[in-house]
């Protein structure tokens, strides 16, 4: 069963004009949810904010103070020339780190098998005391962090397809043997850090600008799939951005729906063999409205429909 998490002060988080990652993208996105039915069948749930515990387990609590230090009463404050705060930054950024650990202990309670966070700003360049690349905090590593407390938990894989590599996500998990993450990028790209560590809990997939589906495909293939098998992890996370899209005015891959559709339905078959169904998704990039909307709602039938 699948469970969707999202928030009000997500659409909050203000940004300048023009900027890609505006509050149009989720709210495009929920819109597109429920013109087509699929928040009927699965209402949205409201996401709560992430205790300041998780956040410490994870990130310096320099960045916390600096993100706070920085927030302004009112208009916008560059942090910058890519990431920016606004006054409801901060809680549409502990709104979205909530939703993925809610999530967690959602799947690990076996309420659900699968959540999919529907949040905004996205979290994976964030490192352990720095944000950037519109990320303030990571929502994904620390859910990935604190999850390795958790009874039942003693392996995890954070899998990140977004065409940006997952930095921060990287850096922040290096030092945890016990989190796999395979990140595909394209490369060289946006944003050139910790996308040559070589280690084995590190899955780096770098690709070429202008590939092709069946290139993806193969690629994940190729690296990924036996790692995981590897790891066998307790628990499933993905960093799910869909700028690997053609028609994505940030990248440039040729991705199309169905591909999302598969790589998806190939991580669900994986925790069904290691992690007991057990996984849970989180927004990242995607800023061409149209094709956002059908690629996570790839993304979601596959969720739902294993």
């Amino acid at each position: 069963m699948l469970r969707i998490y999202t928030h009000a002060e997500c659409l909050k988080h203000q940004v300048p004009e023009n900027h890609p990652e505006r509050p149009a993208r989720l709210a495009h996105l929920i819109e597109h949810l429920e013109r087509t039915g699929f928040a009927q069948d699965y209402p949205l749930q409201v996401a709560p904010e992430i205790a300041n515990v998780r956040v410490a387990a994870a990130h310096d609590t320099s960045l916390v103070h600096h993100l706070n230090e920085r927030l302004p009463e009112g208009g916008l404050t560059p942090l910058d020339p890519d990431t920016w705060l606004s006054p409801n930054s901060l809680a549409a950024a502990r709104h979205a780190a909530g939703a993925v650990w809610q999530g967690v202990l959602d799947v690990v309670a076996e309420e659900v098998d699968r959540v999919f966070c529907a949040v905004r700003p996205p979290g994976h360049h964030a490192e352990s005391s720095s944000p950037m690349g519109f990320c303030l905090l990571n929502s994904i590593a620390i859910a990935a962090i604190n999850a390795l407390t958790l009874p039942g938990i003693q392996r995890v894989a954070v899998l990140d397809f977004d065409v940006h590599h997952g930095n921060g996500t990287v850096e922040m998990c290096r030092s945890y043997p016990d989190i796999l993450v395979c990140s595909s990028f394209q490369h060289p790209f946006y944003p050139g850090r910790f996308d040559d560590l070589i280690q084995p809990n590190i899955v780096n997939t770098p690709l070429d600008a202008g590939i092709s589906g069946d290139t993806f495909r193969r690629a994940l293939a190729a690296s990924w799939w036996s790692a995981i098998e590897s790891h066998r992890p307790d628990l499933i996370l993905i960093s799910a951005g869909f700028d690997g899209h053609r028609d994505d005015p940030l990248a440039n891959w040729n991705l199309d729906d169905d591909d999302y559709a598969w790589v998806t339905g190939e991580i669900v078959s994986l925790a069904d063999q290691y992690a007991s169904g057990r996984i849970v998704s989180a927004l990242e990039g995607g800023y061409d409205l149209e094709a956002l909307a059908r690629s996570a709602m790839a993304h979601l039938t596959s969720l739902a429909s294993a």
